[in-house]
């Protein structure tokens, strides 16, 4: 498989880098946006409880679409690697550690996602605890699991501009891709300081969410320059 893998063409290789990252977005988006954002009400441990429990297979689909969501990022972020060597070995295996990191911290916060099925569940042993706790807890653990995905795009705010400097200095993608990664990783650095990455949140998606589009685009449609990307491979 991993020879396979090796002997894939560059642009066969850089449409299916795309194709896992448009995968990785839609079921971010769908996850964090519908599933999440439709049942978690803010600042309210009763009323999310009651949403988790009247929905509680659309709570445990949203564990399992988060769950594809960071296996695609993963499979991308591999890809990325591979993808942009020719560009500088080194800096874009530092690149990769870095995204895995944030992929890594990302999946385990989702465990603190599925905990309030558990906790809210009735086990015999949580009878120790009132409802009201339960359902704070409950509220708890979902807030825990939305700072441990803020905290992984500290690790992705690194990565981007990485990524953006080896688009930049490749021959075989638009340098004005790499231009976006670099925006957008410096805006998903605000959250080094979580309450100012809060706040800055819905200016710094809009310009993140449009360069990823603009380069999930390029990569699906015209891939790389073949030419170039062997060119720059062999000079390297």
């Amino acid at each position: 498989m991993m020879e396979r893998i090796a002997e894939t063409s560059p642009r066969l290789k850089a449409r299916i880098t795309g194709a896992f990252y448009l995968l990785a977005m839609l079921t971010g988006i769908f996850a964090q946006g519908f599933v999440s954002g439709s049942l978690v009400v803010d600042g309210d441990a009763a009323a999310t409880a009651t949403n988790i429990l009247t929905h509680r297979g659309l709570f445990q689909l949203g564990f399992a679409v988060y769950l594809i969501e960071m296996a695609c990022q993963i499979a991308m972020t591999a890809l990325f690697y591979d993808l942009l060597k020719p560009a500088g070995r080194s800096v874009s295996l530092v690149a990769a550690f870095l995204g895995l990191t944030g992929c890594i911290i990302k999946t385990l916060s989702r465990l603190f996602f599925i905990a309030p099925l558990f906790i809210l569940g009735g086990a015999h042993y949580l009878s120790v605890f009132s409802r009201e706790q339960l359902q704070a807890l409950a509220l708890l653990f979902l807030r825990v699991n939305d700072h441990g995905a803020a905290i992984a795009l500290v690790f992705f705010g690194f990565y981007a501009p990485l990524t953006g400097y080896l688009i930049i200095r490749s021959t075989f993608l638009p340098r004005i891709l790499g231009v976006f990664s670099v925006v957008a990783g410096v805006g998903w650095l605000t959250f080094l300081y979580l309450p100012l990455g809060y706040r800055l949140f819905p200016y710094i998606a809009v310009p993140g969410l449009l360069g990823a589009a603009s380069l999930v685009l390029w990569l699906l449609v015209f891939g790389v320059n073949e030419q170039r990307w062997k060119e720059q491979a062999s000079a390297t």
